[in-house]
């Protein structure tokens, strides 16, 4: 049965490869005495949905309360002295990346795992600002029938270990890890990967393909991967070492308080910045109820934004998460690590993630004191809030179009992963704002220095 919790740290040598080896960072809100370690209550003016108590001008009006918009207030603030007014349809601040503490006593994710990570040193000195931090090398297990049918818990993405439980193989190098992936690599018929389905073959073959990526992704996009794009998944990890850690960028790590708490420490001391959440931004322009601002920061979907135009809507993707609270699990933890996938076609789900596991668990259940565990099965859907951006070619001509309009918003600066329709890592998001930021010092003007998807490809669903 399962012992936990699972270790935060990958073995030797590749925890070695994490620049972050201890606690470091700042908190300001902790340092100051406050000792809670749920998000702090807002205030009844914040959490009112009441604009009138908000102020009637501001430098910015920034619509949507998550890593874009808190990234340009403070920066805006901090070295401008500009004033920003944050609304947010939601309850909270922190957008997606919002934690909080069960009346159990366990920190969860209202939106699904969040796990930072960034080979930007720019990126990473400017978060510590605003929390301590934990090394830590997120991994993650998969539970997949072997040939013989018989379930097996192994490492994904795949490494040695992975192949030889599901394929009865006993690999133990590199190079016979690469002739495996050589004798099983199919390449397009073109030459050049057209759509998904082709793209994974050529990287992984067939076995893995169907054992692991084939089901997984019809599941998540609800398109088999030949619907999709090549370049969804032209970035499967095809390892021939041991390394099992999901992501492999220089710093990797965990807000010792909650991702909860950057927000609070960016935001909710800064006297230039106001926040109103429960608000929706559309229903109060409507109503003539917004205050006069010099430049509107929008970070919610554009189709949204352009409904009048009579184009058709983006497509994107949601998450149902089931939570459930286990009593008394065996050994205090229902599944061997944070997150387990589901990828087979029969499991609806595609993945459980167990809270309880997570490195910057409070003290109550680092001390035992929680008995039971909090999991979250998460389903992809076509209905509830849009989370990913759907990557196939008539969805980015219909961007496309979208931006057009977009540029000439003079007044607008769009900005985030619903507004640029494209899926950005935490680090990513904080990023592209740092940059927009960038433009206003130079040019007078917030906006972008280069296109979305000049990023990168995102982490997307995992």
């Amino acid at each position: 049965m399962p012992v936990g919790p699972f270790p935060a740290r990958s073995p030797a040598p590749w925890a070695e490869l994490n620049k972050v080896t201890e606690v470091c960072g700042a908190d300001a809100i902790f340092k100051e005495g406050e000792r809670s370690e749920g998000p702090l209550d807002l205030g009844a003016a914040v959490k009112s949905g009441d604009l009138s108590t908000a102020p009637r001008e501001v430098d910015l009006l920034i619509v949507g309360g998550g890593l874009s918009g808190a990234v340009i207030a403070e920066r805006c603030s901090k070295e401008l002295g500009f004033t920003s007014l944050i609304i947010d349809k939601r309850d909270h601040i922190g957008g997606n990346c919002y934690d909080y503490v069960t009346p159990h006593g366990i920190r969860a994710s209202k939106y699904g795992a969040h796990l930072f990570h960034t080979n930007h040193e720019r990126v990473w000195d400017y978060i510590t600002q605003f929390s301590e931090w934990m090394p830590y090398d997120h991994r993650v297990r998969g539970r997949v029938p072997d040939v013989d049918g018989v379930e097996q818990i192994v490492p994904i993405p795949p490494v040695q270990e992975t192949v030889n439980a599901l394929f009865k193989e006993n690999i133990t190098t590199e190079a016979e890890m690469q002739a495996w992936y050589d004798k099983q690599r199919v390449k397009p018929p073109t030459g050049e990967a057209t759509n998904g389905e082709e793209a994974a073959l050529s990287r992984v073959g067939p076995l893995l393909y169907d054992k692991i990526f084939k089901h997984y992704t019809k599941k998540q996009w609800d398109k088999y991967p030949e619907e999709l794009d090549a370049s969804v998944l032209l970035r499967l990890p095809c390892r021939t070492n041991t390394d099992e850690r999901y992501f492999g960028d220089t710093f990797q790590a965990l807000p010792v308080r909650g991702y909860t708490r950057i927000f609070e420490n960016m935001l909710l001391r800064d006297p230039n910045i106001s926040v109103r959440v429960n608000v929706d931004y559309f229903a109060e322009r409507e109503a003539g109820r917004l205050p006069k601002y010099k430049m509107l920061v929008y970070t919610g979907p554009i189709d949204s934004y352009f409904s009048q135009a009579g184009m058709p809507k983006l497509e994107y993707r949601s998450l149902h998460f089931e939570e459930t609270y286990i009593e008394e699990p065996d050994q205090g933890f229902y599944q061997e690590a944070m997150v387990v996938n589901y990828p087979s076609a029969d499991v609806p789900f595609t993945r459980i993630v167990e809270y309880k596991h997570v490195a910057n668990q409070t003290e109550a259940v680092k001390k035992g004191e929680v008995k039971g565990s909090l999991i979250a099965k998460e389903t992809s859907s076509d209905v509830g809030e849009p989370y990913y951006p759907v990557p196939n070619t008539q969805n980015q001509e219909l961007y496309e179009r979208y931006r057009i309009l977009a540029e000439k918003e003079s007044e607008v600066c769009f900005v985030g992963r619903l507004a640029s329709y494209k899926y950005f890592n935490m680090d990513q998001a904080i990023l592209n704002a740092l940059e927009i930021y960038d433009s206003l010092k130079e040019t007078g003007k917030l906006q972008p220095k280069r296109r979305p998807e000049d990023f990168g490809p995102g982490d997307g669903p995992k």
